[in-house]
């Protein structure tokens, strides 16, 4: 691949990811896109993170150490004021990019009202030691805004996004929130420009004991909630049925991985939406245990 095309700013944001590190860094190395710098924020770790990246030494790497320690998102803002490239991307400490993410992705954005492309993904089970695939269904393209809350599946660690879309509309992360801020960024984006994607898997998300989406499941729905609070005057009775279905599920799900049957009855009956759909009946009473195995192997 050719240097002449856009450099690619890939952000990194760190704290305490030693275990899976090297890993997350040599898929970006290995990239057979090769004009990119690597933009990584060490969130004030306390393991051997640092040690870790210097022995890459590589000028592409360019190491911060932040003066006091930030939600991630805040952490996401900072490093973004570090980027120097016509494109920002983003990777986790604990996941991985597939060879040809970048290659790929790029040459999308030769259609000039692009401004972000994102792709598939594996999802990783380190405990169970087995992969499934995110989405079995095309991702969506082109204008999405008005269908993107009834198929939400951009995960930022495949996504590549024009910079200047974010400049030039004074886009950042919102630090107010720790769980849902890709959200809300995508959103955004969707009003404004086009998506593209890469219907194949470009990425590897890894569920582990120690992802924050997985201990602050009750922190994520609350920030849900006060997002849709906050936006749904901005939205269709369409849009806002949508989110209300995904609030819900997420909701429900969540009590019956709490063992707590009576609370989940109570819920579920309460909730239109839930009892409209004939799989949320089977899932309200199946055994915890298979209910955890039906939503790694759906």
């Amino acid at each position: 691949m050719s240097e002449q095309k856009g450099l690619v700013s890939i952000i990194l944001n760190c704290f305490n990811g030693e275990k899976y590190l090297r890993k997350a860094i040599d898929s970006v190395i290995n990239q057979k896109y090769k004009n990119w710098e690597l933009v990584f924020w060490d969130n004030r770790s306390t393991d051997k993170s640092k040690k870790i990246i210097e022995t890459f030494n590589s000028k592409k790497i360019k190491y911060y150490f932040t003066n006091k320690h930030s939600s991630l998102y805040e952490a996401r803002n900072l490093a973004l004021e570090k980027c120097n490239g016509e494109y920002v991307a983003f990777i986790d400490a604990d996941d991985t990019w597939e060879p040809d993410k970048l290659e790929d992705q790029i040459k999308l954005f030769d259609n000039k009202k692009v401004g972000v492309v994102y792709g598939n993904l594996w999802i990783y089970n380190e405990k169970l030691k087995k992969r499934k695939i995110f989405s079995k269904t095309n991702l969506i393209e082109g204008k999405i805004y008005q269908k993107i809350f009834s198929n939400y599946k951009i995960g930022i660690i495949s996504s590549i996004i024009k910079r200047d879309i974010l400049t030039l509309n004074n886009l950042r992360f919102e630090s107010q929130y720790n769980h849902i801020g890709d959200f809300d960024l995508f959103i955004k984006l969707s009003k404004i420009c086009e998506f593209n994607a890469i219907q194949k898997p470009v990425a590897t998300y890894r569920v582990h004991g120690d992802n924050l989406s997985l201990k602050d499941t009750d922190k994520e729905i609350i920030e849900l909630k006060h997002w849709f609070k906050k936006n749904q005057f901005n939205l269709n009775k369409d849009q806002e049925h949508h989110l209300l279905i995904r609030i819900s599920s997420r909701e429900f799900i969540n009590i019956r991985f709490k063992k707590n049957l009576f609370e989940a009855i109570k819920f579920f009956f309460k909730k239109k939406y839930l009892m409209k759909n004939i799989k949320n009946y089977f899932l309200l009473f199946i055994p915890v245990y298979i209910l955890k195995k039906i939503m790694w192997y759906q």
